[in-house]
């Protein structure tokens, strides 16, 4: 049976989206009893480069529910790194744990130890890409809202890995994406393109966020870019989501965030907390778009 990957939303595809999707939200509201063990005897090795508290804990808790376990790998618990290349490692984890979750700083990295591997390999994030937020984002939204093929999004902040998986998750879905981003943090034009009609890039925040369905940011300053904070809230001080943007949206629009948020930054405590800020469930289906991945990823 061919090795599933998920390296990006493009190793799923719409239908396998809408699947996994729809798997999640059953998981969330199935009892122990109606969930089983079905990863029982199964083990997924978890390598972090990255800090994580969601991506961790989401992923440790979804494999103890479904009657399996995890191995949580830091940097200094592995040999890559202190000599062992990136494919040697890939070979003999894949021969000892069932699936393979990677936190790291490369998408190529990523992609050269999943062609080296047995096993599935998941993206737990990198520096291109956030493929399971996105999971959980359109699950979010699906339980919310319905069908987000009907949506208008705007993401309004850095041309991440966040902001690209939103212009990938747009072009295999089908909605309309609005960007406001600074001028020097534009999301990868590449991306951009092959999303088409689908992705519009606006000349402001308000352009952006006019009439939206959903309004989406992420932090200012992620991992690694520390060294750039103060140049970067100057660049972005337009671009904060505050009541007076969110009031620009659709009356019933949502609010979402993958966290950790900067109160006061990017976003304002006001609309984090907001009735219409749907962050808490967001982080929750962390835990239940993930199973539902696993599931599918290990022919479950």
């Amino acid at each position: 049976m061919k090795t599933r990957h998920f390296l990006s939303l493009d190793d799923l595809g719409a239908d396998g989206i809408r699947h996994v999707v729809d798997q999640a939200i059953a998981l969330k509201t199935a009892t122990p009893g109606e969930r089983g063990w079905p990863l029982a005897g199964r083990t997924l090795g978890m390598l972090f480069e990255k800090a994580s508290t969601r991506t961790r804990v989401s992923f440790e808790t979804g494999m103890t529910r479904l009657g399996g376990h995890a191995i949580f790998l830091a940097p200094e618990d592995t040999q890559i790194g202190r000599g062992e290349t990136v494919e040697d490692t890939a070979r003999v984890l894949s021969r000892m744990v069932d699936a393979i979750m990677i936190r790291n700083h490369s998408q190529q990295v990523l992609e050269q130890f999943a062609a080296y591997s047995r096993v599935p390999v998941i993206n737990g994030l990198t520096e291109r890409l956030h493929p399971c937020q996105l999971l959980a984002d359109i699950q979010t939204y699906t339980e919310h809202c319905g069908d987000i093929a009907k949506a208008r999004v705007a993401w309004v902040g850095d041309g991440n890995n966040m902001c690209h998986s939103w212009i990938n998750a747009a072009r295999i879905l089908g909605f309309e994406l609005r960007l406001a981003t600074p001028t020097g943090y534009a999301p990868a034009a590449a991306l951009v393109r092959a999303a088409g009609d689908c992705v519009q890039a606006c000349d402001s925040a308000a352009q952006a966020v006019a009439d939206a369905d959903l309004v989406v940011t992420d932090t200012w300053t992620s991992m690694g870019d520390d060294n750039e904070r103060s140049e970067r809230l100057r660049a972005f001080a337009d671009y904060q989501v505050n009541t007076a943007l969110m009031a620009q949206a659709a009356d019933h629009a949502l609010f979402m965030h993958c966290l950790p948020a900067h109160r006061g930054e990017e976003v304002t405590a006001e609309v984090l907390d907001a009735p219409d800020s749907v962050v808490w469930d967001e982080a929750e289906n962390r835990l239940h778009a993930q199973s539902a991945l696993l599931l599918h990823l290990l022919h479950v």
